[in-house]
């Protein structure tokens, strides 16, 4: 029988949680965490307090919490390229980021047809390189968690930048697209659009790794909105929302949740083997150890 962080509502669930664990809270003092990403070179998850314009660090050596950056212009959404480099949405800058190796920033994006960006979300980075990105306008909706301010685009967009730095909108039609995940072999894209009622997760086939073609719901979130999401090795979906955090088959069958006291913002895969989901949810993060691993 699984503990109580865990509600089954399909049979598969019960191979992907361990009966054996708990939920773990390794943070609590933040005011809207978001945007985890693991560092494997260094054994540490970075993760986002928005309101607080900081970077926070929690050491896997020793479990302890630093900060990393601050200001953080905002920072949202962060992830990994292909060769280790943190990629980070800033809200405040509206603007993605690069930091080097030898710790300078490199901006990827931060106009459209010479337009401002309105607030970069979520990232991702394709296996060719190219930089995918949501641009909803929640850092500029308000002063809390980046700078209130109109629209300059008037669009609410996905873009894709080219590893020669073409920057190309492959999405102009979601109210708030948010959280963004590539499946297993990159052949399809999930994105969030949590400004649409209800808050939804929709497929995308990927076309000649550039363009995005026939949409197909995958899911419609039952409790608040879906956020943040990744993806496990089997093609399972791990999802943000208003209880926690649901686990989603392929074709969208709700298949169980991590049940958490906190709206969930993202999460993440992480660990030495990839097996721990680290969760960023409103005020805490927490982690749980899984029977399956990060795609």
């Amino acid at each position: 029988m699984l503990t109580k962080f865990f509600e089954v509502h399909d049979d598969r669930f019960e191979k992907l949680a361990l009966p054996s664990v708990h939920v773990e809270t390794l943070f609590s003092d933040g005011r809207w965490l978001e945007g985890p990403v693991y560092v494997p070179a260094g054994r540490y998850l970075l993760f986002s307090d928005i309101p607080n314009d900081r970077v926070l660090r929690w050491d896997e050596t020793d479990g302890s919490v630093s900060t990393f950056l601050a200001p953080s212009r905002n920072a949202n959404g962060h992830t990994l390229d292909r060769e280790g480099r943190v990629v980070a949405c800033e809200h405040f800058s509206r603007s993605v980021t690069r930091t080097e190796h030898d710790g300078s920033l490199t901006v990827i994006a931060d106009r459209f047809q010479g337009k401002r960006l309105n607030s970069p979300n979520d990232v991702v980075v394709a296996a060719d390189g190219a930089v995918w990105f949501t641009d909803p306008t929640y850092g500029i909706a308000t002063d809390y968690e980046g700078e209130r301010a109109e629209s300059e685009i008037d669009s609410r967009n996905v873009y894709r930048v080219a590893p020669s730095g073409d920057m190309r909108a492959v999405l102009t039609d979601f109210v708030q697209p948010n959280g963004l995940a590539f499946s297993t072999d990159g052949a399809v894209l999930y994105v969030v659009d949590s400004g649409s009622k209800p808050g939804r997760i929709v497929a995308f086939d990927v076309v000649d790794g550039a363009d995005l073609a026939r949409p197909r719901l995958v899911a419609e979130c039952p409790c608040g909105v879906y956020d943040g999401l990744r993806i496990d090795r089997q093609g399972n979906l791990w999802a943000a929302a208003g209880d926690g955090v649901h686990c989603l088959a392929p074709d969208g069958r709700l298949l169980g949740k991590i049940l958490l006291p906190e709206v969930a913002a993202n999460v993440c895969f992480g660990g030495s083997r990839r097996n721990r989901l680290f969760i960023c949810a409103t005020r805490s993060l927490h982690a749980v150890y899984l029977n399956t691993t990060g795609a």
